[in-house]
């Protein structure tokens, strides 16, 4: 058994390691992604994060296709 000034330390650094653990499950990498991607190709259904992107993916992967209303005056 650790006691008294030891066992103050312990507490201490164990109370710092769980604040830690706390702040690292705080922000999720993955969820701010995905929030990121806010246009969603209509047809092929690929989500891009800006219309400037959205306009050459749309200009190369689909090109016979009309260009939707919402990219007709986005600067590419």
């Amino acid at each position: 058994m650790v006691g008294g000034q030891q066992k103050i330390q312990s507490q201490q650094k164990n109370a710092k390691k769980q604040a830690g653990q706390k702040k690292k499950q705080g922000h999720d990498q993955k969820a701010a992604a995905k929030a990121a991607l806010i246009y969603t190709c209509t047809v092929c259904r690929t989500q891009m994060p800006d219309p400037k992107t959205f306009k050459q993916h749309f200009e190369s992967k689909h090109p016979k296709t009309p260009l939707p209303p919402e990219l007709a005056d986005v600067q590419a």
